[in-house]
């Protein structure tokens, strides 16, 4: 009787290690640890500062205009407010040449002159088409070599300079060329490029020209 129960208890023991044995690995067992630690070592991208912003979209509109691609410029045109193009530091509301980007399309690639001012010294009004205008007056030099100033004016003379009295709430770019000393730093030049935010993202409202005037 005693061997009977001695071999019942010994396959007992057999199937219940049978059993412990065919059971495969747990879920927690078949992750890696070093899987957990490369998920968490992926950087998030970093955010962009608001001057990274502005530096950034200031760059872009300078190589469109180097690149005479008129198109893309008119996507950074305010869709609402569009853009006003002033030949001075001086705005004139009133007077200064604005485009919605719808308009600025339009005219881009005709020939129709427009009158943009006056220029300083002779006074003689200044009419010229809008592509001309840019190629001349609001390019006159490569700006995508400029020094690039944040909400800050570097170019200073005698001619007034409103630009934030018109728009007290954007934001601007300067791009800065230095004078020679051949003519004592009095023939710089400056490109000031004025954004306002709409639905997350910047958008032109205003090109200004500035340089020393007589």
């Amino acid at each position: 009787m005693m061997k009977i129960i001695s071999a019942v208890l010994l396959l007992t023991v057999a199937s219940c290690s049978n059993e412990k044995s065919s059971v495969g690995p747990t879920a927690a067992d078949s992750v890696r640890p070093e899987e957990n630690q490369n998920e968490k070592a992926i950087p998030k991208p970093a955010k962009l500062t608001k001057q990274d912003s502005l530096r950034n979209i200031s760059k872009d509109v300078l190589n469109t205009l180097k690149l005479k691609d008129y198109q893309r410029f008119a996507t950074f045109i305010h869709p609402q407010k569009g853009v006003r193009f002033s030949m001075y530091g001086f705005v004139r509301t009133e007077t200064d040449k604005h485009f919605s980007r719808a308009e600025f399309l339009n005219y881009i690639n005709t020939p129709t002159r427009f009158t943009w001012g006056e220029k300083d010294g002779s006074g003689d009004q200044y009419v010229i088409s809008l592509k001309d205008y840019f190629e001349n007056w609001v390019f006159k030099r490569d700006y995508t070599q400029s020094d690039i100033y944040l909400n800050e004016f570097k170019g200073t003379g005698n001619s007034l300079n409103n630009l934030q009295q018109i728009y007290p709430n954007a934001d601007f770019t300067e791009n800065y060329i230095a004078g020679s000393e051949k003519y004592a730093f009095m023939d710089w030049n400056a490109l000031r490029l004025v954004f306002e935010k709409f639905e997350g993202k910047y958008f032109l409202i205003a090109v200004v020209n500035d340089q020393w005037t007589i």
